[in-house]
């Protein structure tokens, strides 16, 4: 069959690969793509701070699928198909080689995200993709026969035989309406990624120290992370803290962001360790001064504000140190409870969890269970990943698939 019109809704990086999948499959198709907002590849942009996480060096797929908090089981099989390698290998052909870091976070060469929107937006012109921007879509209808009649946001209709709804979390009640309109569930979506509001004052007075591994847990349940860790102008952030969110996304909605926060500043080591450890600087230290002797390798001004909380004078020195104050800087270096009051915006809050119920797409064309022709692929889907890389993956992958199994339908 050809002459056929293929529409994918939203302007992002599952968007933009679906969008490209189905062109380059279907040559004789046409392909349009519809942004609502005034610029492709707004999140790509953004990401990383400007450098793009484009994937992570996770190659065995049960492994990757474990870094999603939600709808890691249903990736398994598509990871198989297209992951990590994948993506390496299809934007080196393009001319824009991967770069691995220390933590696995993958970003391109040339560490700068502009790279890679220069390298979907160059493809999808080849392959003959349409693009339109300033053009959402308001309504979509399945017409008789198959296909959509789709309304778009400035009034005027679009006739599809394929569509793709590529648009990212379902914040809009609008959107969430035309695709349970299509007969499909939406599992509410909240935030995910997030940090945390702490106003804790000694906390406030170290914005931009950062601790290379620290341990967060939420007391009374399995929420538990480590990994680094940056006290900001407002609260905690950093990659702990932000896969601590992606795991309770749900739960800590539900308790509107309040809850205490336990920090271990020393994974490795508990209360009695750290007792034992004073006590031999007690022996080959008697003479130091206790706030300036951090213990291992915790920032000054950490232990400093620690062991201040403690009771600790700065003419205390090891030998003269009290040992309520030791004890009581030992339960703090390991035991730190902090209270979260809400969580915070920054720029790394742009996931949801949430979006169209898994077991109503089928996962080995990403097209719908419920309606023919109709596809879902990325963040529109009730998927997502923890920071490093894995919901771009998610993205390129289901994107990949819907477009091919598009153009193939």
């Amino acid at each position: 069959m050809s002459g056929r019109v293929m529409v994918v809704v939203g302007g992002g990086a599952a968007g933009f690969f679906s969008a490209i999948a189905c062109a380059a499959a279907a040559p004789r198709d046409k392909v349009i793509l519809l942004e609502s907002g005034r610029q492709f590849l707004t999140k790509v942009r953004i990401s990383g701070g400007g450098r793009c996480n484009v994937t992570h060096s996770c190659f065995e797929p049960r492994a990757l699928s474990e870094r999603y908090p939600r709808g890691g089981r249903a990736l398994i099989a598509p990871f198989h198909r297209f992951q990590p390698r994948d993506t390496i290998e299809w934007f080196a052909a393009r001319g824009v080689p991967l770069k691995t870091e220390a933590d696995g976070r993958m970003f391109p060469v040339t560490n700068s995200s502009e790279t890679i929107v220069d390298c979907l937006l160059q493809e999808a012109r080849k392959a003959g993709v349409q693009l339109r921007t300033n053009c959402g879509v308001a309504k979509a209808d399945p017409r008789e026969g198959g296909g959509f009649a789709l309304t778009l946001s400035d009034g005027s209709d679009l006739a599809c035989d394929r569509l793709c709804i590529a648009a990212g979390g379902c914040r809009t009640t609008a959107m969430g309406r035309w695709i349970e309109a299509l007969g499909h569930t939406i599992e509410p979506p909240v935030p995910s990624l997030f940090t945390f509001h702490i106003e804790t004052a000694w906390l406030r007075e170290l914005p931009g120290l950062s601790v290379d591994r620290a341990e967060v847990s939420v007391p009374g349940s399995k929420l538990r992370e480590c990994g680094p860790l940056l006290v900001t102008h407002w609260g905690l952030s950093g990659p702990a803290v932000l896969r601590l969110s992606a795991w309770g996304a749900r739960a800590l909605h539900e308790i509107d962001y309040r809850f205490p926060l336990r920090v271990n500043w020393l994974p490795d080591r508990n209360v009695e360790s750290v007792m034992n450890e004073f006590q031999a600087r007690r022996a080959s230290q008697p003479g130091k001064t206790v706030l300036n002797s951090p213990l291992d390798s915790l920032p000054s001004r950490l232990w400093e504000a620690l062991a201040r909380e403690s009771g600790v004078l700065p003419d205390m020195r090891w030998t003269t140190l009290p040992r309520n104050c030791a004890l009581a800087l030992a339960e703090r270096l390991v035991r730190t409870e902090l209270p979260v009051t809400r969580k915070s915006l920054n720029k790394d809050e742009f996931v949801t969890c949430g979006g169209v119920r898994l077991r109503e797409v089928d996962f080995k064309t990403m097209e719908s269970r419920v309606q023919q022709g109709l596809f879902f692929t990325g963040e529109v889907l009730d998927i997502d990943g923890i920071t490093g890389g894995f919901n771009f993956q998610a993205a390129w992958t289901t994107g990949w698939i819907a477009g091919n199994s598009m153009a193939e339908a």
